[in-house]
């Protein structure tokens, strides 16, 4: 393994970076907008046949990238990353048919009843064995640098649409105690995977799926939203948003959601939630920013992917660049616009709103 991925400096620059962002999750805020756009490990080994050469291949592609770490302007953090079966991960344990098609990873439905669900048996269970191995084969070359990305342990209710389809969203209204009991078995499975990877890899260096553009301060985790589009806020809240609070609740300090469609509707169950610390928005999502800033906790930071009708610059006219992570590139630092909060002292340096002693 290369010496660069165990440089002290380089640690320090990543470490520097986490203090930035543990601040805004700490209700400070920094001078400079936070900009994030990791590097990812890009091996050609098939970590299907040979996982441990892949992760040799991964990391030797991030020591020769290792220098990028030092941008003071982005966060550039040095990702190991793999996803086997995608979104499908979870899907295969439970028996369901995932293939390659097209350039990524599908999955047939179960041919079976909701409410019939039963635990995979993990010690059998070869992509579970597969997973498995990269993070020993990472852990055995002792990379103190680079960020492990989780697979996509998604969330109860994304995998129970994947195993079941459009039924399970009829059973959630018309056999919701057959809906939960699939839910219940789905989540206990995601937070005891979590639990493996929070008792093996070092906080420091753990991250859940997408690293690269959701990374957030050591001990976070997250759960995957996409689905939630298709609740009700009513449904949500009584039936899957407990799950979700559940899981969160596995990390330490709790974590992100991501959300890819109109998701706004859960906004006030999301706002209640404790554990949930952060809104990663892209894709469609993206487009209700103001939605999303306006309306969660101050405590409750929003990750942005820009796109044409999110940009830059019309994020910083919602934010003022407060309480906001821009996965994007940047050349330059752009100031944070910050009405009625305290002088800020040196460059670069922590902004904290006063506290209630302070105004009254």
């Amino acid at each position: 393994m290369d010496s660069a991925l165990c440089d002290s400096g380089l640690l320090r620059a990543r470490d520097a970076q986490f203090s930035r962002l543990k601040a805004l999750f700490d209700g400070g805020q920094n001078e400079r907008v936070f900009f994030l756009q990791g590097i990812n490990a890009k091996p050609t080994t098939d970590p299907y046949r040979e996982p441990e050469r892949w992760v040799d291949e991964g990391l030797r592609s991030l020591a020769e990238q290792s220098g990028r770490l030092k941008d003071e302007v982005v966060f550039r953090p040095l990702c190991l990353e793999f996803g086997p079966y995608g979104v499908h991960f979870v899907d295969r344990m439970f028996g369901a048919r995932v293939y390659h098609h097209e350039g990524q990873w599908w999955s047939d439905c179960l041919k079976m009843p909701v409410g019939t669900l039963e635990p995979p048996d993990l010690e059998r269970d070869e992509t579970w064995r597969l997973a498995r191995r990269v993070a020993d084969a990472f852990l055995a070359r002792k990379a103190t640098v680079p960020l492990f990305g989780l697979p996509t342990i998604a969330s109860a209710l994304n995998i129970a649409v994947n195993l079941h389809g459009e039924e399970f969203l009829v059973a959630l209204l018309q056999s919701p105690g057959a809906a939960c009991h699939d839910l219940k078995v789905i989540n206990e499975l995601l937070c005891g995977l979590h639990g493996w990877y929070l008792e093996r890899i070092p906080e420091a260096q753990r991250q859940p799926v997408v690293a690269a553009g959701r990374c957030q301060p050591p001990g976070f985790g997250q759960v995957c939203g996409c689905t939630t589009h298709l609740l009700s806020a009513q449904a949500y809240r009584e039936l899957v948003a407990p799950l979700d609070n559940a899981l969160l609740s596995v990390y330490p300090h709790g974590g992100m959601i991501h959300l890819c469609g109109r998701h706004t509707q859960h906004i006030p169950a999301w706002r209640e939630m404790r554990s949930l610390r952060a809104v990663q928005l892209n894709d469609r999502a993206a487009e209700d920013l103001e939605i999303y800033f306006k309306g969660l906790r101050q405590d409750q930071i929003v990750y942005l992917n820009p796109f044409p009708k999110m940009t830059v610059p019309r994020a910083m006219e919602i934010t003022g660049g407060r309480r906001i992570v821009m996965v994007t590139n940047a050349t330059q630092p752009m100031p944070v616009r910050r009405p009625g909060l305290l002088d800020a002292g040196r460059p670069g340096g922590l902004v904290r709103r006063p506290s209630q002693n302070e105004t009254g």
